[in-house]
C-alpha cells in the first residue's frame, strides 16, 4: 500500500498556499524546472547516467505543445499530452543509441544528439527560429477551466508537478527502481544476476525524457512561449547544476536546487550583476561540488541522521 510521507504532505500544503504569498508565475517557473530537474535526477541519481542532452526533451515538449495549441486549436490538456509523448518517443530513439555507451561516452552521445535537435528547431519553419513561438494561448482546460486566470493556471501546474513527483517516487521505490539502483552501484554484478541492464537503462531514459517533455509542455503554456533557450545545451548544463546543488539521488533535492537557481537568476537578472550571471552560477557550481558534495538536501539529511537519529 502506498504511504504518504510527512515531507510529501508538507510539500503539497506549501504548494496549495504558495500563490497567496509569492508571485504565482515565479512559483510556476520553479515547479516546471523542479519537475525537469527531478526527471533528470531519475537518470543521474538513480541509474548513474549523466546526460548532457536533456534540454532536447524539454524543448521538444514545449515546441510540440505550442504548435498544436496555437496552430491547430488543440485543447491544453491534449497539447501537453502530445508534447509529453513526443518527448518520450524522442527519448526512446536517443536512449536506444546512447545506453550502450558508458561514462563520458554516454554523456557525449547525448550532447551530440541534443545538438541535432537544437539545430532542427533552429531551422524548422514552424518554430519561429531565434524568435521562438510567441503568443501561445493557454486555452481552457477540459473546456471549462480558463487557464488565462493565474490561479487556475497555477493549480494546473501544481497538479502536473505532483503527478510527476508521484510517478518518480513510485518508480524509485518499486522493484524496477531497486534494479536501477543496483545498476548504479555495481553494473557488472547486475549483469551477472541475469538482468539486461541496457533494457532497464532504456526504460529509465524514456521515463526521464517523457517527464522532461511534460515539464517543457507545461512551461510553454505558463509563459505562452516556446524558445530555443529550452533546447540549448546551456539548459542541459543548468539542470545538472540544479540537481547537484539540491542533492543528487534525493527525491526533493532537484526541486530545492531548481528553486535556488531560479531565485538567484531572478534576483540577479534585474540588477547590475545580470551580465555576469553565468559566471556567478559557475562559481556556485564549483563551491557546491567542492564543499557540499551531497547537495543542500543531502547534507541536511546527513546532519539530521548524525545528530537526531
Amino acid at each position: 500500500m502506498f504511504k504518504v510521507s510527512k515531507s510529501t504532505l508538507i510539500l503539497v500544503a506549501l504548494g496549495l498556499i504558495a500563490p497567496y504569498f509569492l508571485y504565482p508565475v515565479f512559483v510556476m517557473k520553479v515547479l516546471c524546472f523542479g519537475l525537469f530537474a527531478m526527471a533528470f535526477n531519475l537518470l543521474l541519481g538513480y541509474v548513474g547516467l549523466l546526460s548532457f542532452g536533456h534540454a532536447a526533451f524539454l524543448g521538444t515538449g514545449g515546441y510540440v505543445t505550442g504548435y498544436l495549441v496555437m496552430e491547430t486549436g488543440l485543447s491544453p490538456e491534449l497539447g501537453i499530452l502530445c508534447g509529453t509523448i513526443a518527448a518520450g518517443l524522442l527519448g526512446a530513439l536517443y536512449g536506444k543509441l546512447a545506453v550502450k555507451r558508458e561514462g563520458i561516452y554516454f554523456a557525449m552521445v547525448t550532447l551530440a544528439l541534443a545538438q541535432l535537435a537544437f539545430f532542427f528547431y533552429l531551422q524548422a519553419p514552424f518554430t519561429g527560429g531565434e524568435n521562438g513561438m510567441q503568443g501561445i494561448p493557454r486555452g481552457e482546460l477540459f473546456g471549462f477551466i480558463d487557464l488565462s486566470d493565474s490561479l487556475n493556471m497555477y493549480y494546473t501546474v501544481l497538479a502536473i508537478f505532483l503527478f510527476g513527483f508521484w510517478l518518480i517516487n513510485r518508480t524509485i521505490h518499486s522493484p524496477f527502481g531497486q534494479i536501477l539502483k543496483a545498476i548504479r552501484e555495481n553494473e557488472p554484478r547486475a549483469v551477472s544476476l541475469g538482468y539486461n541492464v541496457n533494457d532497464y537503462k532504456w526504460v529509465a531514459f524514456i521515463i526521464s525524457a517523457s517527464l522532461a517533455g511534460l515539464a517543457g509542455s507545461t512551461k510553454t503554456l505558463v509563459f505562452q512561449l516556446a524558445s530555443l533557450s529550452d533546447a540549448h545545451w546551456h539548459m542541459s548544463g543548468e539542470v545538472v547544476l540544479m540537481t547537484l546543488l539540491g542533492g543528487m539521488g534525493t527525491l526533493l533535492g532537484p526541486l530545492v536546487g531548481a528553486a535556488s537557481v531560479v531565485t538567484i537568476q531572478n534576483y540577479l537578472s534585474g540588477g547590475e550583476l545580470g551580465n555576469y550571471i553565468h559566471i556567478i552560477m559557475g562559481l556556485i557550481f564549483v563551491v557546491c561540488v567542492l564543499a557540499f558534495r551531497s547537495g543542500i538536501v543531502g547534507e541536511f539529511q546527513k546532519f539530521m541522521k548524525k545528530n537526531f537519529s
